[in-house]
């Protein structure tokens, strides 16, 4: 998705991170580009919002029983893998810190 403005992050690389931004687990950098994005960006705005609104709903109509820490903790870790791995983001952690690395494709669907 683009709404065909330039901004500083992608539309397609927001949107593939908006779960992580929701679940308040980027870094603050990313956050702060993130958030940026979504101010400005009228189309993310929307997708955003119908995504916090996804995450109230379940969290209301599944939040009576809550689940082992350990089952919660490795699901969250399998979630934010695959996340990842589909908006095509790599992390790497070292005695120098994490590195993120996000890759762009576009792809070009033609009508006829």
């Amino acid at each position: 998705m683009s709404c065909g403005d330039h901004h500083e992050a992608n539309c397609a690389d927001v949107l593939a991170e908006v779960w992580l931004f929701l679940d308040d687990e980027c870094d603050g950098p990313r956050r702060a580009l993130l958030s940026k994005h979504l101010d400005e960006c009228g189309p993310c705005l929307a997708e955003y919002g119908l995504d916090e609104k996804l995450k109230k709903l379940l969290a209301t109509k599944c939040g009576g029983e809550h689940a082992p820490e350990g089952l919660r903790h490795k699901l969250r870790q399998q979630i934010r893998v695959a996340v990842l791995e589909q908006a095509e983001v790599t992390v790497e952690s070292g005695p120098e810190g994490t590195t993120t690395t996000v890759e762009v494709r576009t792809v070009r669907i033609e009508q006829r």
